[in-house]
């Protein structure tokens, strides 16, 4: 099954064609290799594992599995930070949740947290770099979970070594316009307080935004890049990182309270939200 119907895929995209240049921040539109002031490529911010990662060794591009949304392509190209020499045959796994916030692989999912994906494997894969260090996912556009701002996560290794562990983030401007319109990410029984400008994990551990990524459209999907500074020489296995792979998920929101990072009742916490949403959009009292 077409994990987006054709007839309203091309009505999306015909819509948005003329609309989502404004939607996306200047950032958003162009990707070139970050380099510091004397030239140097930056190194991408290692961030938490985060939750839900196992490796079901499903060397793949296309990690789909038919889940509804939004078609998008991931290409990541993976640097040596400081010379920014491309890094050939480096592995890379990315884990991300469906459009209602779903991971694939445990228990416990979704705004209920009642549903059990044990034994599956959808959105996740592990592509091994090129020539060029570049490798492409064909996935969805990802969904939210609550405590969280839209993102995928990746490891990057080189032999058995661990050279990255971080977080891709994407327009909040283009999430909130996918989350109200698209029906496969619509219906949620909870609310979205957690926006990139409010999220504390990219707050305090990639500050300057190094892990944001550039999207573009295509006629049939969008299309997210990022280039990943690593250093070479760093240490850790697969099995030292084995022994965490469930470490510390966020944690969900408390009953009859604010979500986590966010201070008052629900009222002020959805201000402080559009507040981040819309440059410029003031707070009232």
């Amino acid at each position: 099954m077409d994990r987006f119907p054709p007839t309203s895929r091309r009505t999306l995209l015909a819509a948005l064609g003329g609309s989502l240049a404004t939607l996306l921040p200047a950032s958003a539109k162009a990707g070139p290799i970050p380099s510091g002031e004397d030239g140097s490529c930056l190194l991408t911010p290692q961030t938490i594992e985060g939750p839900f990662y196992l490796d079901p060794k499903l060397m793949r591009s296309d990690i789909t599995e038919g889940r509804a949304g939004v078609p998008l392509r991931l290409r990541l190209r993976v640097i040596e930070a400081g010379p920014c020499t491309p890094i050939a045959g480096a592995r890379v796994d990315i884990w991300h949740c469906d459009a209602k916030g779903l991971y694939s692989g445990y228990p416990g999912q979704g705004d209920s947290r009642s549903l059990d994906t044990s034994g599956q494997t959808f959105l996740r894969g592990t592509q091994m770099t090129d020539a060029a260090g570049v490798v492409t996912f064909e996935t969805i556009y990802p969904g939210w979970y609550a405590g969280r701002a839209t993102h995928i996560h990746l490891k990057a290794f080189l032999d058995a070594r661990t050279m990255l562990t971080g977080q891709i983030y994407f327009p909040d401007a283009l999430n909130e316009f996918l989350y109200t319109q698209v029906p496969a990410y619509t219906g949620r029984r909870a609310e979205r307080f957690i926006v990139n400008a409010n999220d504390g994990i990219a707050n305090e551990e990639d500050p300057n935004r190094r892990a944001f990524c550039a999207v573009k459209e295509e006629r049939d999907r969008y299309v997210a890049s990022l280039t990943l500074g690593v250093d070479c020489s760093a240490s850790g296995t697969d099995t030292e990182r084995a022994e965490t792979l469930t470490a510390l998920p966020e944690r969900p929101p408390r009953a009859g309270g604010s979500p986590p990072g966010l201070r008052g009742p629900g009222r002020s916490a959805l201000k402080d939200r559009l507040g981040a949403l819309v440059p410029g959009l003031r707070r009232e009292p």
